[in-house]
């Protein structure tokens, strides 16, 4: 361990007075190893330049910051200066490595200007780079602009992304000079004469605001420029560090300065926070997989096979089938049933959400307690689009509210991470890319340009595996290798499942690679034409090579720990091949135009034959639970349960999970193993409480230290219905609808209801296949209602000429009371008005007339029922 050290070419130390025009002063500091940082100040205006091994980096470029109260960018006196060490070590949850220190020397500068007002300058020079920022007093009002540049010495190459909010813009190759006049973002990569010099900024909060680069045309300097017109100061503020990584291509790319100079954790316990693989349906499902609980499963089939822990719900699960906003998602969602259903097969739910939905505290409060009590693991937020310091404000806000529900988080349409995944270690990644949700505009170029630029400063969600894209511009050997290139904690996979099933290489491959990281280091590579990386897993190294434009034989050096390796290797045509090989060595591998390789390094001894490992993926369980009960508060009923596996498990539970103020009578039943064609069976009284509605019970079963399956008895708690009329639309209900909520006294897409242009204020709005049941407990003697295709689908029907025809059905206890046959649009409403006497449950279908589901809407005008209450009859 090396300590750090500091060279000081003009000895200013403690106090000192420097006025405005006093002779030209200047310090140079440095890491042993790292590049020198230059504090000059001339004629009362303050510069920073850099240089490494000698040569100019980063030419003397402008320092300073102007308040509403004081331009502090001129006319400056040094008032002290004074320097410490600075050593940070600290551990994250994701990232390049996930155990680091960092040494560095911080010195700062007070400098005073016009009127007496003061500012401190605080450098830091590290191993692989400079920062600095400023810190005001609490006096000084509102920040309006910083007078800070980046002076790139001319010629230089370039690698620049046109400013966009949502940090959603390629990299484009130009020169420092020679880029268009115009704002860009963070971060910005130069190559000055093959040192890099990585420009981007670290520690922002709502403290500040987000700021991006301001280039003139002809000039090879960069100024920054915030986002909003001003900055509210409360109190003494330190802006962000305008952060500089300096160094070849590896130091660039194993770089973790950004999250070095963040705040430290926030969050003392972290146990909660699991990384890992997502099976992710947009990309591939869009709204149709979002709104389809049965799409959702197949999802986490796929994954429990697998071994994936995870599987993202994205948008449409909270929205109707005209894509608005259900407001009666949180009581009428299918998610809590997806989450056990996840459960029981060892894989857990991340659902998407609109940021409007979390925008205030109130909404946060609600919702994020409602997705931890159904059993969301994590969030992707989507849609800020924004680097204002309002908007930095609301992440100081969700980000610790995140944390108090255990929730992990995924932002979209965000910001990039700047240390973020440091001070909050529950940010599993951010989007801040052009990623492989656009349909268009993608290359290798880019591709092969983000592990120099955006994935620098932490982690990215570019959604890789889109195998089912007819555009995309990588091989498939190329696309697997983004699973090692590009970091990220939730390494979001797109695609269909059958399009993985036909890669059987890429999925033995993706079975096997993590998402966390011991090790990174880049083999070779440069940005817009290759990037080969080792991460290192444990005891095993997984590489990764992309490479961008003509075919070529690619030699990588295997620049691992020493000794022998078996390399287990996929190459273009995702073909397996395998090689034991000396580190420091090279591996040569033929790469098609645009293609790449994926491989996994594991040490090699006689008789190995892969560097797989088992995947650990749940037994195949079934849990049975009776009855589906009916029940009055304060009368006990009886549920069982049972359990088998497939295989062996051991520390056996069975038992029922009774909500609170539930009482159960009967033991936990327990078995210390249960092998295959064994039963473990339990049986349980349970009683209600004074309350009502819908409430699922679950019985679970619990082995394997901490493995859980579950099944679902749901119990209608009662609540006599009153003598005479009810609205179907006022009871509650089970079943499932085949596109979004049953919707109560709305069409199915959340117009009011209308059969042939005949309105109805009361009824339900449905989309075929759908069945729900109501309990009427054998109270009622006659249900009424009109059938028909409901007027809002004819329009669509009349353009796309299909759909729109369905078929109504109404049992009693499971028997048939009444089938209209096939309804469409031209088809008036059918009145239907039956005996229900004796009948204790209700159904009502709809089913599709035989031409695909495509605007089946179904509605049921004015539904009904009349009871007799617990005495007498009712009347018309």
């Amino acid at each position: 361990m090396r300590a750090p050290v500091i060279m000081v070419s003009t000895l200013v130390a403690g106090l000192v007075a420097a006025p405005a025009n006093a002779q030209p002063i200047e310090w140079d500091h440095h890491e042993w190893g790292g590049p020198t940082a230059t504090v000059s100040v001339k004629t009362g205006m303050a510069s920073l330049a850099v240089t490494e091994g000698g040569h100019t980096v980063l030419a003397p470029s402008s320092l300073g910051i102007v308040t509403e109260h004081a331009d502090l960018s001129k006319n400056l006196k040094l008032v002290r200066r004074s320097s410490r060490p600075v050593v940070e070590h600290y551990e994250t949850k994701v990232g390049k490595a996930t155990d680091r220190t960092a040494f560095m020397t911080e010195s700062r500068f007070t400098f005073e200007g016009d009127v007496g007002a003061r500012f401190d300058l605080l450098v830091r020079t590290s191993r692989d780079g400079v920062a600095y920022r400023y810190v005001l007093p609490g006096d000084t009002g509102a920040i309006l602009r910083e007078t800070s540049g980046f002076t790139v010495p001319a010629g230089s190459a370039a690698w620049l992304a046109t400013y966009k909010p949502d940090y959603e813009s390629p990299f484009v190759q130009t020169t420092s000079d020679g880029a268009a006049a115009g704002e860009y973002l963070h971060p910005a990569l130069f190559d000055v004469g093959g040192t890099y010099l990585h420009i981007t900024e670290s520690d922002v909060d709502g403290r500040d605001s987000g700021a991006h680069l301001v280039h003139d045309a002809g000039t090879s300097t960069y100024r920054i420029k915030y986002f909003d017109d001003k900055v509210d100061v409360t109190g003494p503020v330190a802006t962000a560090w305008r952060t500089m990584i300096v160094g070849d291509p590896r130091t660039v790319a194993a770089s973790t300065l950004v999250n070095d100079l963040a705040t430290p954790s926030k969050v003392a316990d972290t146990s909660w926070v699991k990384p890992g693989k997502v099976f992710w349906s947009w990309l591939a499902g869009g709204r149709e997989a979002g709104q389809s609980l049965a799409m959702q499963k197949g999802y986490v089939d796929y994954a429990a096979t697998h071994g994936w822990p995870y599987v993202l719900v994205d948008a449409g699960w909270y929205f109707d089938p005209n894509w608005d906003y259900d407001p009666n998602w949180e009581t009428t969602s299918w998610i809590p049933e997806l989450v056990r259903y996840a459960q029981a097969r060892n894989v857990k739910i991340q659902v998407w959400m609109h940021f409007g939905e979390l925008d205030t505290e109130a909404e946060r409060q609600s919702r994020l307690a409602l997705l931890q009590r159904w059993g969301v693991a994590g969030v992707k937020i989507d849609f800020m689009n924004s680097d204002s310091q309002d908007r930095f404000r609301w992440y100081d806000q969700i980000l610790p509210e995140l944390a108090e529900h255990r929730l992990m988080v995924n932002f979209h349409g965000s910001t990039i991470p700047h240390g973020v995944q440091r001070t909050w270690p529950n940010v599993m990644t951010m989007e801040g890319v052009f990623g492989a949700e656009h349909s268009s505009g993608l290359s290798t170029a880019d591709l092969t340009t983000l592990p120099f630029t955006r994935n620098v400063p932490g982690s990215m969600d570019y959604t890789p595996m889109a195998w089912h894209r007819p555009n995309r511009p990588t091989s498939d050997a190329h696309e697997l290798a983004l699973s090692v290139v590009f970091e990220s904690g939730f390494q979001n996979f797109a695609g269909r499942v059958a399009d993985y099933q036909a890669r059987p290489e890429a999925e033995r491959f993706l079975d096997q690679v993590p998402t966390v990281w011991d090790e990174s280091r880049l083999l070779a590579g440069r940005p817009a034409d290759s990037a080969v990386f080792a991460r290192r897993s444990g005891d095993r190294w997984f590489i990764g090579g992309g490479f961008s434009g003509a075919a070529r034989t690619a030699q990588v050096p295997l620049a691992i720990q020493p000794g022998l390796w078996l390399v287990d290797m996929v190459k273009d045509g995702l073909v397996r091949e395998q090689r034991v090989m000396w580190s420091g060595t090279k591996l040569s591998v033929d790469v098609m135009k645009d293609g790449g390789f994926a491989a996994i390094a594991c040490r090699w001894y006689p008789g190995i034959r892969t560097c797989d490992r088992p995947v650990r993926t749940i037994p195949s369980t079934t849990v049975t639970a009776t009855p589906q009960a009916t029940t009055t508060p304060g009368t006990a009923f009886q549920v069982t349960g049972k359990f088998t596996v497939d295989t062996e498990v051991r520390g056996v539970s069975l038992y029922p999970r009774v909500p609170a103020g539930w009482t159960v009578t009967g033991p936990t039943v327990t078995a210390r193993s249960l092998r295959p064609g064994q039963e473990l069976s339990g049986s349980w009284t349970l009683t209600a409480p004074a309350t009502f509605g819908y409430v699922d019970v679950p019985v679970v079963a619990s082995f394997d230290s901490g493995l859980e399956a579950e099944q679902v008895t749901r119990v209608h708690v009662w609540k006599p219905l009153p003598a005479g009329w009810t609205y179907l639309s006022d009871l509650p209900f089970t079943g499932q609808n085949g596109n979004g909520p049953v919707r109560r006294d709305l069409a199915n897409a959340g117009k009011p209801i209308a059969i042939r242009r005949v309105n109805y204020g009361k009824g339900l709005g449905m989309f075929a296949d759908a069945e729900i049941q109501f309990t009427l407990d054998a109270r009622c003697t006659e249900f009424v209602t009109d059938v028909g295709v409901d007027d809002e689908a004819g329009l669509d029907v009349a353009r796309q000429k299909v759909g729109g025809t369905v078929g109504f059905g109404v049992l009693g206890d499971g028997t048939s009371l009444v089938d209209t046959g096939t309804m469409g649009v031209r088809t008036p409403a059918r009145p239907i008005d039956l005996d229900v006497a004796g009948v204790r449950t209700l159904t009502l279908k709809v089913t599709d007339g035989g031409d695909g589901t495509q605007n089946d809407h179904a509605s049921w005008g004015d539904a009904r029922v009349r009871c007799q209450g617990l005495t007498g009859t009712g009347e018309h």
